[in-house]
């Protein structure tokens, strides 16, 4: 992390730092980050597991440069995939000078809450925020008793409810983050919101509406590697990507009948494609079987899931 770009020297009382947000899948990780951000850097969906990468969210002011580092949702692996991603959301916290550990407050702590806290070793390393989203999801009668039952499952240095959908408190909890972040420099330019290219995001952009219009086990068995990413003229991007499933009923499944899946899928990413890249996009989706790749490593290498 120290050797990444650096601006022009900072205020004297600039603060920066990295704030590794983790916890259980489903509890609103990344939409916390694209909340803060202020803009998608990360893909959501109402599916566990949706993010599967670190990928980072750049929030940058007069005053400091707060770097979250958005991770998979701790949980037991059942494979490879799963392994890595667990790996990854643990390697975070080493590394960070804040942790959020973030827990959905409108219900009680469940196991994977519990598995979570005990994966990273809260209050080991850097300070450690409790973050109880979806606060306008809790009624009233039982905010104490959840917010009790949380505090009780670490070391925590604060904590604050929000509504990450909302945006409720996200100030107070900035606020929280800016007091305990070191003096430091800049470690990217002004403007910058994230450290993954836009090929990246056009995959993921793919796959999160794999994620809303498809059911059961469909969506955790696809990835999606862009195949071809280039400007054909001005304000129209050509990209060729590749949905990667599992079985040849998941490939039927993903295209529809008469194609009509794939289509519609193609239409919502494209959309969303154009407003990142704020032009115009020709977007070409195959489909093809990789049998269990989520359990392979040569093929979690293939469809980019590197170690």
């Amino acid at each position: 992390m120290n050797d990444l770009l650096l601006e022009p020297e900072p205020p004297p009382d600039h603060r920066s730092g990295f704030v590794a947000v983790v916890g259980r899948p489903s509890v609103g990780k990344s939409t916390l980050v694209n909340a803060f951000v202020g803009q998608k850097v990360a893909i959501v969906s109402d599916k566990p597991q949706t993010t599967r990468n670190r990928i980072l969210g750049i929030v940058t002011r007069p005053d400091a440069q707060v770097i979250f580092v958005d991770t998979p949702g701790m949980h037991q692996p059942l494979h490879k995939l799963g392994e890595r991603m667990l790996k990854t959301a643990r390697e975070a916290v080493p590394d960070a000078d804040v942790v959020l550990f973030v827990v959905d407050a409108s219900v009680p702590p469940t196991e994977g809450d519990r598995l979570a806290a005990g994966f990273l070793g809260l209050g080991r390393h850097a300070p450690v925020l409790l973050v109880l989203n979806k606060m306008d999801r809790l009624r009233p009668d039982r905010v104490q008793a959840h917010v009790d039952a949380y505090r009780a499952l670490g070391q925590f240095a604060d904590w604050m409810m929000v509504s990450a959908t909302r945006t409720d408190n996200l100030d107070k909890l900035l606020a929280m983050v800016l007091d305990r972040l070191p003096p430091g420099p800049r470690y990217y330019p002004e403007g910058q919101v994230t450290d993954v290219q836009e090929r990246f995001i056009a995959a993921e952009l793919v796959r999160e509406q794999v994620l809303r219009l498809l059911r059961q086990e469909v969506p955790h068995a696809v990835a999606v590697v862009v195949d071809e990413f280039k400007e054909r003229r001005p304000g129209l991007t050509y990209i060729v990507a590749t949905v990667y499933v599992e079985k040849d009923s998941q490939k039927g499944i993903v295209i529809g009948s008469g194609g009509g899946m794939l289509k519609k899928i193609g239409q919502a990413a494209r959309a969303e494609i154009e407003h990142m890249l704020e032009g115009k996009v020709f977007l070409e989706l195959h489909v093809k079987v990789r049998p269990k790749w989520r359990r392979d490593d040569a093929a979690l290498h293939e469809v980019g899931y590197q170690q």
